[in-house]
């Protein structure tokens, strides 16, 4: 059985899957962020920090334009009363709604190389930049990445 995640709304013109997805202990760390720092967003840049480390920031904080994607679209809301629409066939949950909007954007560079991978945030122990919202929790944000298996 599939590990339950949460898909990204599609957001790239023409495009009919999700490039990204959450595993349900980074929408849990999300969700407690969002109620310490408001509204969040997700940049990948694969820049020399991190290395290729999704950085979170506060919404806007980060100013992203034409050098950057919209790769995808997260409702976080809880469950309990939350519109991050049904479950599909794998268990994946899709954003559907307005409750709790989180962007994930990538550098148009970065993603030249990565369009043919989905994406996957996940988190682990341990300190990850110290401008990235989760770096005083203890835990950092990570990528798992995938070939696609469809065509792009």
């Amino acid at each position: 059985m599939p590990e339950a995640r949460l898909d990204a709304a599609v957001t790239l013109p023409g495009e009919s899957f999700s490039r990204v997805a959450l595993t349900a202990e980074a929408l849990g760390l999300l969700r407690k962020l969002w109620a310490q720092h408001g509204p969040l967003m997700f940049h990948q840049s694969g820049g020399c920090c991190d290395g290729s480390a999704p950085m979170c920031y506060p919404s806007g904080d980060f100013l992203t334009g034409e050098s950057d994607v919209l790769l995808g679209r997260f409702d976080i809301s809880a469950d309990d009363g939350g519109e991050s629409g049904p479950a599909d066939d794998a268990g994946s949950r899709g954003a559907h709604g307005g409750g709790q909007p989180l962007e994930f954007w990538m550098s148009r560079e970065q993603f030249g190389y990565w369009s043919h991978t989905h994406l996957t945030v996940d988190v682990v122990q341990g300190r990850g930049s110290g401008f990235s919202v989760e770096a005083p929790e203890g835990k950092r944000f990570l990528i798992r990445s995938a070939l696609m298996d469809w065509p792009v």
